[in-house]
């Protein structure tokens, strides 16, 4: 880590400014930089001190950084890597934190030189927005995935691996397009479930929703233009996962219509089930408190 003298973030959200202060916290001898497009977020971002120094434009954000990481939305990504790369000294490492990865790996591999991109994914972020509301723990006990492709260096994954193990997260590693099928499922349906959910009640009666409606929908407050990305960047595993969704719900519906109340509560003893062994597993491995 010792080596990290200079660490940009590009994007000041939550998610970006929480990194910030993460790594001012743990790398003591790292200098990190912020970076926004926007004037008002980046006097915010000095307004409440989330890093070292908030640059002015890309350019002076990324100049002589050893690690830049990307926490704006994932089709942003495309012209960053374009804009930056005559940018980046000899041997700077590339990352981000979005939620996708095939995509992102296929641009970083038009723009930037090669074997410098490696993926992440740190598993951890709020319905809420905006660098005020940023905190140096968010990334505690968060699992972070790495996706790598051939030819990406070896160095460079070792270098990330230590770099979010020191930030707290539990790190793995697997390939970008077994990561988009996976969160396409555990997090990418959820959220298109929740905004079903919500869209499905009328405005005159979702006042009378209580703790668990609001609940189940907390993700459908997330940024629009954020998830938006999300979706359409992992937009096949989407469509498969939706359609896995009906299926199941409409076993549901014809078990209910029949009046087979055996097969409903096997199928709802059987949801319980294995939310119970998620939910141990989860305090086992210290990702929930």
């Amino acid at each position: 880590m010792l080596e990290l003298k200079k660490i940009s973030v590009i994007g000041m959200g939550l998610l970006g400014s929480s990194v910030t202060l993460s790594t001012k916290r743990e790398l003591t001898r790292s200098r990190v930089v912020g970076y926004s497009h926007r004037d008002s977020t980046r006097q915010k971002a000095r307004q409440y001190g989330v890093a070292h120094e908030i640059a002015d434009t890309l350019e002076h954000a990324v100049a002589g950084a050893d690690l830049v990481i990307l926490a704006t939305p994932i089709q942003t990504f495309n012209d960053y890597f374009k804009q930056m790369a005559p940018h980046l000294k000899e041997g700077c490492i590339v990352t981000d934190v979005g939620s996708t990865k095939t995509l992102p790996h296929q641009w970083a591999a038009a723009h930037l030189p090669k074997g410098v991109y490696v993926g992440s994914h740190p598993i951890a972020g709020s319905e809420k927005r905006g660098v005020e509301f940023a905190r140096d723990d968010l990334l505690v006990n968060a699992r972070c995935i790495l996706t790598r492709i051939r030819g990406t260096r070896a160095a460079a994954i070792k270098v990330l691996s230590e770099f979010w193990s020191k930030l707290g997260c539990n790190v793995e590693m697997m390939s970008p397009a077994n990561h988009d099928r996976i969160f396409g499922m555990v997090s990418h349906l959820p959220h298109l479930t929740a905004t079903a959910l919500v869209n499905s009640v009328s405005q005159q009666n979702i006042k009378f929703a209580g703790r668990g409606f609001i609940d189940t929908t907390r993700v459908a407050s997330g940024p629009s233009n954020v998830w938006t990305d999300i979706l359409m960047t992992n937009s096949e595993t989407c469509v498969e996962a939706i359609e896995k969704l009906v299926a199941q719900l409409q076993t549901l519906q014809d078990a209910i219509s029949a009046g087979d109340m055996q097969k409903v509560n096997k199928i709802l003893a059987r949801a319980g089930q294995k939310r119970a062994k998620l939910i141990q597993y989860k305090i086992d491995q210290k990702e929930l408190f």
